[in-house]
């Protein structure tokens, strides 16, 4: 699924994004250092890049500016036996570099596709300044020319969609364990994001097909284009162009265009709901009253007697009962309609720790788990404690 304005919105784009002093003297977005560095060529715009980044905030890794002859070698003139994935932006190929010494993922952006010169150089700075196990690490960048590419640490397993929603003939599904696993790792990776040593960063574009998972299904964020510098001190929100894919935008955002990090929240609770449903968030094959996820899920929340009917089926009830409740109760604080009732990250991290131990077992039954289905209102309680934090 590519990304693209989820509604059409007349909120105008406003420079409220800005990064605090702390970071950026020049109190500039990455929307204008994107621009300004768009103007530059060669050698000029690799020193611009660099100063740029060391302006916004500590940098934290080492990214490397590669040749387009040393991308040519490394995925061997982008064969198609080397085509790992493809999507709006551009194809994505699996490469080997010998100064790297690890295989990489190669993306090369579309210049007609849904991501431009400004969201290439956004992406480019924000990972040079954010490193955590549940981010992907940017190893480099070309931008020889007209080429736009970006080189990533190769992760074997693909997205979370490929295994969740795209699911081939012959191949296992997710267990019940590596579901609450990737969940957590996803969860800490926007936590990290959110509590950002400079200043919170909002994803933005938090969705299955950009959680991608390495050999061992450890989860990491990738695709940070959208990502944006959060509110200012005193400030809640960033107003901004509505952006995201559809289906996974907060409905403040999307009406509105006012953005936070409950927005992230919010769509992250999507995302959670796939995991445990096995559904798209939108699915045109289905029944018309089961097409969108949310709208099919609401009512199923007003009765626990219904829970166990939102697991996914090719779970085939190898799931711990209890378990599945706790886990629809985390999915609905963080799908609530109004940003202030929704949880913190660090909140939903721990209520997430809890579910990624639990063990299917056999006295674990539906009627044991719905005599104490007082989850929903007992992580509400947690929720309400973390709200009051700031």
């Amino acid at each position: 699924m590519s990304c693209f304005p989820c509604c059409k919105s007349d909120t105008k784009s406003t420079s409220t994004g800005a990064v605090s002093g702390k970071v950026s003297k020049g109190r500039r977005t990455f929307k204008s250092v994107a621009a300004a560095m768009s103007l530059k060529t060669g050698s000029s715009r690799h020193r611009q890049i660099d100063a740029e980044i060391r302006k916004f905030g500590a940098v934290k890794n080492d990214v490397k500016v590669f040749t387009y002859a040393q991308l040519v070698e490394a995925t061997n003139n982008y064969s198609s036996d080397n085509l790992v994935g493809e999507g709006g932006f551009g194809n994505v190929y699996k490469g080997y570099i010998d100064s790297v010494g690890q295989p990489v993922a190669v993306k090369v952006l579309n210049r007609e596709g849904a991501q431009g010169t400004r969201e290439f150089f956004a992406e480019i700075l924000m990972l040079s300044m954010v490193q955590h196990p549940n981010l992907v690490r940017l190893i480099g960048y070309c931008a020889d020319d007209h080429h736009r590419i970006l080189v990533y640490e190769f992760m074997a397993n693909g997205s979370l969609e490929n295994h969740l929603l795209d699911l081939e003939e012959g191949k296992e599904p997710l267990d019940w364990k590596i579901r609450m696993k990737i969940a957590e790792g996803a969860a800490k990776g926007l936590e990290y994001l959110h509590n950002s040593e400079d200043t919170p960063i909002i994803y933005r574009d938090f969705k299955s097909s950009n959680i991608l998972l390495d050999d061992n299904f450890n989860p990491k964020l990738s695709d940070f284009g959208l990502a944006k510098i959060g509110p200012l001190e005193g400030q809640e929100q960033v107003t901004t162009r509505v952006m995201g894919t559809f289906g996974y935008c907060a409905p403040e955002y999307a009406a509105t265009g006012k953005l936070s990090t409950k927005s992230d929240i919010y769509s992250f609770g999507v995302v959670f709901l796939e995991i445990i449903s096995g559904r798209r968030v939108f699915d045109t094959t289905r029944a018309t009253e089961e097409q969108n996820l949310i709208d099919w899920a609401l009512p199923l929340f007003k009765d626990r007697t219904k829970f166990t009917l939102m697991a996914d089926p090719l779970l085939k009830g190898q799931f711990p009962v209890k378990g599945l409740f706790q886990a629809l109760a985390v999915a609905a604080m963080c799908l609530q309609e109004e940003p202030d009732t929704r949880p913190y990250m660090d909140d939903v991290v721990t209520a997430l720790a809890h579910l990624a131990v639990h063990r299917v077992e056999e006295k674990d039954l539906a009627g044991d788990s719905i005599k104490c289905a007082g989850h929903v209102e007992s992580f509400r309680a947690t929720s309400s404690a973390g709200s009051e934090r700031a």
